[in-house]
């Protein structure tokens, strides 16, 4: 398969700095919060590339630079060989832009209240020029949800058939990519099983490519095909699905893995994740994670560990083998 999306260098610092006249009184500088650093991978036509971390890791980040709501500091995002912030073409950049959309978090957030359900899908198709008749109706039954259900406002739905709403609103424009930002931490367990089961079966009818950004590692093991682990704005493991599960290199993983819940897991005895992710204005030297990892050394607190590749999986880490 070619590679749809290459992210390369990608990084996007943050000034959060007080307002100029309460640092001259306070004689503060500046200050700055790297979101993300230097991350760096590749996402293949029609597969499914997952981000995992905590929260604060960068993944949202990192999702809306690709769909062109932020801008990044530092590297690019080229989708399907254009370069959206350097290419002069604008013709261009708007064929690419209109192949990716977005799903959001909080579904009622993302939908207009004011707005009935018919003009919301509609919407996408009907900034483009495009024929907006009859359109909300066939995706809203091709999302599991009635054609009548056109007329209503977004108040009228419960959770699971908001984020049906909005997964019809992302399929109107006929994208290729589909950026989803915790699609279904907000719903109930079992219709988050319904939404991705649909998510899936679009998937393979529609030939979708997804990124899928997630805390959840059983919805992740469920979609992804390959999965990076991002931490205070670093990818520091990149692996296929089945390869990351079975052997996580990087300790962060591993402790990641340790605190999921398991079905099989009653009983067992694991030890808490130690320590709190650090302050991304002020992170730490070398290895982000040095202090809380259980094997850092010296070389860990003083130099920042490359990405580098072991068998199938990427990995930043010193100590890796």
């Amino acid at each position: 398969m070619t590679a749809l999306i290459s992210v390369r260098g990608l990084s996007r610092i943050f000034d959060v700095s007080k307002p100029w006249l309460n640092r001259v009184i306070e004689r503060r500088e500046k200050a700055f919060l790297t979101a993300i650093s230097d991350v760096s991978f590749e996402v293949e036509d029609k597969s499914v590339y997952a981000l995992v971390g905590e929260s604060g890791s960068g993944k949202s980040t990192v999702g809306k630079i690709i769909v062109g709501l932020l801008s990044p500091s530092e590297g690019n995002v080229e989708i399907d060989g254009v370069n959206l912030a350097t290419e002069a073409d604008r013709h261009e950049v708007e064929r690419v832009r209109a192949d990716v959309q977005m799903i959001f978090q909080d579904p009622y957030a993302s939908l207009n209240p004011r707005w009935r359900v018919r003009d919301i899908v509609n919407e996408p198709m009907a900034a483009r020029g495009g024929d907006t008749n009859g359109l909300a109706e066939r995706l809203l039954e091709q999302v599991g949800l009635s054609a009548g259900d056109a007329d209503k406002f977004p108040h009228e739905f419960s959770g699971g058939q908001r984020q049906r709403i909005c997964i019809a609103r992302a399929l109107a424009s006929r994208p290729r990519v589909i950026v989803c930002d915790e699609p279904t931490s907000a719903l109930d367990v079992s219709v988050q099983a319904q939404v991705l089961n649909l998510m899936s079966d679009l998937r393979e009818e529609l030939g979708l490519t997804y990124v899928f950004i997630s805390h959840d590692l059983t919805v992740v093991q469920h979609m992804a095909d390959r999965i990076g682990v991002l931490y205070l704005g670093r990818l520091v493991e990149e692996a296929p699905r089945d390869t990351l599960f079975a052997s996580p290199k990087h300790p962060y993983t591993q402790m990641l893995f340790d605190a999921a819940p398991r079905m099989d897991g009653f009983g067992r005895e694991v030890d808490p994740p130690k320590g709190e992710i650090p302050d991304p204005i002020n992170p730490p030297s070398g290895c982000a994670f040095h202090p809380r990892c259980p094997l850092a050394e010296q070389r860990c607190k003083q130099e920042r560990p490359e990405m580098r590749q072991l068998g199938d999986t990427r990995v930043a880490c010193h100590l890796a083998e």
